[in-house]
């Protein structure tokens, strides 16, 4: 019999198919990544089949037990918190040792919250890369952010609510200004999308800090490029960095070109012209 990967709501629990319900109820074993989470769901739909708990803790062992099943004859199907396995969620190496031993694997179609995202973003979608979580580390996100630097379709990355300025802000430093959507709660009663620049949503949320995880989207190098920020729209920036941020102006030129993804040179000459100071004092502190 097949091991199944069958895609679970997002969040409202009618987005699931005929098929998923029918193969829920017919499978002989549901391996779940949280057992709490799916027997509400299976609850809802008056499914009685038992289950077994599969994460990314137990995965190694538990697909040794998985893979006796099927051999025996018996179904399982295999479901991920929400969405759809396998993305960004534990499953991938149940599938790889069951197809290695030749053991039928069925994938239905369903929920998955980065392609929801993207069909109501507004960014091209003509290709897009989805990345899943960034690394939690410094040094590793921006790192892995340079890589995708110059790829010229839509980022698809999913981010936790901690971690999410923090996100941002390195990307606006690595990949400069760009167009992005954050979409959360979706398919739920609070459903929210926040459209507009890096620099836009990362302002929503520091006024906003969000609760749960987000899908963020960011247009690729190659999108419609943004209109590059007038000199007076600069120099209002680095006026508010330094007056409620309490920032040298030095320093606040700094930040300002790296969230615009200009050379610091271009915005501290322009800051120069405007404050009329001696130049020869600050490029010793510049670069590009």
């Amino acid at each position: 019999m097949p091991l199944y990967v069958v895609p679970t709501p997002i969040g409202n629990l009618e987005d699931i198919t005929y098929r998923a319900i029918r193969v829920l109820r017919e499978a002989d074993l549901i391996a779940c990544e949280d057992t709490r989470r799916t027997r509400h769901l299976l609850h809802h739909y008056g499914i009685t089949t038992p289950t077994v708990s599969y994460h990314e803790h137990n995965e190694r062992d538990r697909t040794r037990d998985l893979l006796q099943r099927l051999r025996s004859g018996l179904s399982v199907a295999l479901v991920s918190d929400a969405g759809t396995p396998l993305i960004s969620d534990p499953g991938a190496h149940l599938v790889q040792a069951a197809l290695a031993e030749g053991l039928p694997v069925t994938a239905l179609p369903g929920a998955c919250a980065a392609v929801t995202a993207l069909s109501a973003s507004g960014l091209p979608t003509e290709g897009f890369r989805f990345v899943g979580f960034p690394p939690a580390k410094a040094n590793a996100r921006r790192m892995a952010l340079e890589a995708l630097a110059d790829e010229p379709v839509t980022l698809v990355f999913y981010e936790a609510p901690h971690r999410l300025q923090t996100f941002l802000r390195d990307a606006q430093v690595v990949l400069g200004e760009r167009p992005a959507v954050a979409a959360r709660e979706i398919t739920k009663l609070h459903e929210t999308y926040v459209r507009g620049t890096l620099t836009d949503i990362l302002a929503h949320f520091e006024a906003t800090p969000p609760r749960g995880e987000l899908v963020l989207l960011i247009a690729g190098k190659t999108a419609e490029a943004l209109p590059p920020p007038s000199e007076a729209a600069l120099m209002t920036e680095v006026a508010r960095l330094v007056a409620q941020e309490g920032l040298s102006a030095m320093e606040a030129v700094k930040q300002t070109a790296r969230r615009y993804g200009l050379p610091r040179r271009q915005v501290y000459q322009q800051w120069l012209r405007r404050s009329d100071r001696p130049s020869a004092e600050g490029e010793r502190g510049t670069g590009h």
